[in-house]
């Protein structure tokens, strides 16, 4: 089969859909399928075997981040070329609806279309809404085929565009992220290791944990707080609060490369998840999981779907930090605790193996042909 894994978004930058599709291009290529991927490029970036670079990357405002996107309102004339030359079996895009590369891949293929949606912030669409809402509805129903990766994400979508959705979460390599990888040895020392993976913004809760660790420290005192993230235009603001609260032991890690992260996981002793809100799915408490650690996360829906409070984590209400320390303190005062929560985590992150994820993808492409083709004859 010949298939087409497309990224609204520039595949040179880190990020849970870039991650999500260089995985499924792993996994397809080891069944024997033909795989490419298609997305804009960053200054300077070159087309390869793998990767039709299409489109111009620009750093653009969205739902308190920056998405690298392409807005090129001409790029028809560099897809439908591709398209030709190509003839994909199925082309999946990824926010399908997101413009210009997505859209217009869709708009000009006649492929089968698959769509994976990976997020729940309405503000995206109402941005788009008094311009483009139209098109986006008409676009839509080009989709053969819907995956949200979370039924947040399938109830956030479906409320914009009514539709049939099947659930297919996202997946975690259990080889890269395992607990053999040695920690960094700078860190063992005895003090319990609190660690946060993100980038640092506002609606990651960041501020929060800062508040949290504050009281974590005047209870438990030996332990270390590491955050592990590229710098955002909030990276100043807590650096000045850490400074004028006289707060020690707070590791700014900054952006950690996926080799070397698996070990920053190995250090921690607990894996802190404050987000405040918007986020459709918990990568980031699998791969903790996949790593055996015990979490702290907020209550919130797209977390919910991952893990069970008292089960894999302690989830707290989002913006509360002193919940959020109490539960810190909590784990960070119970070592059998710790290890319990992580075994029960790991278990079950085993059932999020990349492997069974892309067989699950494969499996809806195969149904989608065959009702299309069924639908042909």
């Amino acid at each position: 089969m010949k298939i087409a894994l497309v990224s609204p978004y520039d595949l040179a930058y880190p990020g849970g859909v870039a991650n999500h599709i260089f995985a499924l291009e792993r996994e397809f290529i080891k069944m024997g399928h033909d795989v490419k991927l298609i997305a804009p490029a960053s200054r300077g970036a070159t087309s390869d075997d793998r990767i039709i670079c299409i489109g111009r990357a620009w750093p653009t405002p969205s739902s308190g981040s920056v998405a690298r996107i392409t807005l090129t309102p001409w790029i028809s004339s560099k897809v439908k070329p591709v398209l030709e030359r190509e003839k994909f079996d199925v082309i999946h895009l990824h926010e399908p609806l997101v413009p210009t590369l997505c859209t217009t891949v869709l708009r000009l293929s006649r492929a089968a279309n698959i769509g994976t949606f990976h997020a729940m912030d309405s503000r995206g669409y109402t941005f788009w809404k008094p311009y483009t809402m139209l098109f986006l509805k008409k676009w839509s129903r080009k989709l053969d085929g819907r995956i949200a990766v979370s039924k947040p994400a399938k109830e956030f979508i479906g409320g914009h565009f009514p539709a049939d959705y099947t659930i297919i979460p996202n997946g975690v390599d259990l080889e890269h992220f395992s607990p053999q990888v040695p920690p960094f040895e700078q860190f063992r020392d005895g003090k319990i290791n609190i660690l946060f993976v993100s980038r640092l913004e506002k609606r990651k809760g960041v501020n929060y944990l800062l508040s949290a660790y504050k009281e974590v420290r005047k209870e438990i005192g030996n332990c270390r707080l590491i955050l592990v993230g590229p710098s955002t235009r909030w990276s100043r603001q807590y650096e000045k609060k850490i400074k004028r609260q006289g707060m020690e032991d707070i590791v700014f890690a900054g952006y950690v490369s996926q080799e070397d992260l698996p070990r920053y996981y190995q250090t921690a002793d607990i894996v802190c998840s404050p987000a405040t809100g918007r986020e459709s799915f918990g990568l980031i408490l699998l791969e903790a999981m996949a790593m055996g650690k015990p979490i702290v996360a907020s209550n919130i829906d797209g977390y919910a779907s991952v893990v069970s409070h008292g089960v894999e984590a302690l989830m707290v209400p989002p913006k509360n930090k002193h919940m959020l320390a109490q539960a810190l303190i909590s784990l960070a005062s119970h070592a059998q605790l710790r290890q319990e929560m992580g075994a029960r985590g790991k278990l079950k992150a085993a059932d999020y193996g990349w492997d069974r994820i892309a067989q699950q993808v494969m499996d809806y492409y195969k149904a989608v042909l065959e009702q299309r083709s069924g639908a042909a004859t």
